[in-house]
């Protein structure tokens, strides 16, 4: 069957922070956004991919060349005898073989991501239910849940069936009849919203926002009956603006959606752009401060919205 697998790139067990009670977080790869302070730069290509640990290269210390000659794209350069390895990034992507982390014994050449049956993850989220709680279930994330549609669908009918509480971490950027399918099989979400502006939203994400808007629209015009609730990340010079704040809080207006979580920035994703041999845009950028936070909590709850800081959803 085509949706009898997925490819994902962990799962976390025992997460509290991404959905009510205990919860399983299967995060899938693949992502049509592709935002310069994503803290998962490793789940924006539905595939498997190489990552690039270089404090465990052993190299300059025993002149271990062991990756470079199996390479079968000639992507991994030994460099001097005193050197860490360099990798070709371009000639990388062609490969699917990954003869490099095989060889590697001191997993500074690694895979990310591996293929999943619905069969697997159902036997891992019925092995942890067991810890839930009475709120607990599974949460998909990512990446963006939404690319990997088929797997995901095939995915929530099981859990389904199986009584699990669904929820999901989404930019709800896909075509409308793929984004009500899934929907209709989840009972919360999380929906990101960079920015209200359409071209600043695409000038940093690479998207526009029209159809995330469009979509979670359409979601309240409908009556999901699940519980939804609003993200944003606040990144400086980009979405922090009272402007930015009063046109989100005007279409919270317009839609009816009174919940929103503000999440500050953080630079943890910082080294993952480095194993994916990438430069992080936001590597010199602080994290938010708290009376920035709380200045945007207050312009929210002064409209009678409520406006959760980081972690302190409550659910």
């Amino acid at each position: 069957m085509p949706n009898s697998k997925g490819l994902i790139f962990d799962i976390q067990s025992y997460s509290v922070h991404d959905g009510p009670g205990c919860r399983t977080l299967v995060f899938m790869m693949g992502c049509p956004l592709r935002c310069g302070w994503c803290a998962n730069p490793e789940g924006w290509e539905a595939r498997r991919r190489l990552m690039f640990r270089a404090t465990k290269c052993v190299r300059p210390q025993r002149k271990c060349r062991r990756c470079a000659p199996v390479c079968p794209e000639q992507a991994v350069d030994g460099g001097e005898k005193h050197e860490r390895i360099k990798i070709n990034w371009d000639k990388c992507r062609h490969c699917a073989s990954f003869a490099c982390a095989a060889a590697c014994l001191n997993e500074a050449l690694t895979v990310c991501g591996r293929e999943i049956t619905v069969e697997e993850l159902t036997r891992i989220l019925n092995r942890d239910r067991h810890y839930w709680g009475s709120d607990g279930g599974v949460t998909f994330s990512g990446g963006e849940p939404l690319v990997q549609q088929d797997f995901l669908l095939a995915a929530l009918k099981r859990c389904r069936e199986s009584y699990i509480h669904t929820a999901i971490e989404t930019s709800a950027y896909a075509p409308w009849p793929v984004f009500s399918d899934v929907m209709a099989n989840i009972d919360f979400a999380f929906i990101d919203i960079k920015h209200m502006d359409p071209d600043q939203h695409k000038n940093k994400t690479g998207v526009s926002n029209e159809l995330i808007l469009n979509n979670i629209r359409a979601l309240k015009a409908n009556g999901w009956p699940g519980r939804l609730i609003i993200r944003m990340p606040v990144i400086a010079d980009f979405n922090d603006s009272e402007d930015n704040i009063n046109a989100m809080i005007a279409f919270f207006r317009e839609i009816g959606q009174n919940e929103i979580n503000i999440l500050p920035f953080h630079r943890l994703g910082d080294s993952k752009w480095t194993q994916c041999g990438m430069v992080y845009p936001y590597r010199d950028y602080e994290a938010t401060p708290e009376h920035v936070l709380d200045h945007i909590q207050e312009l929210f709850l002064a409209n009678d919205i409520l406006c959760y800081v980081g972690h302190e959803t409550p659910f």
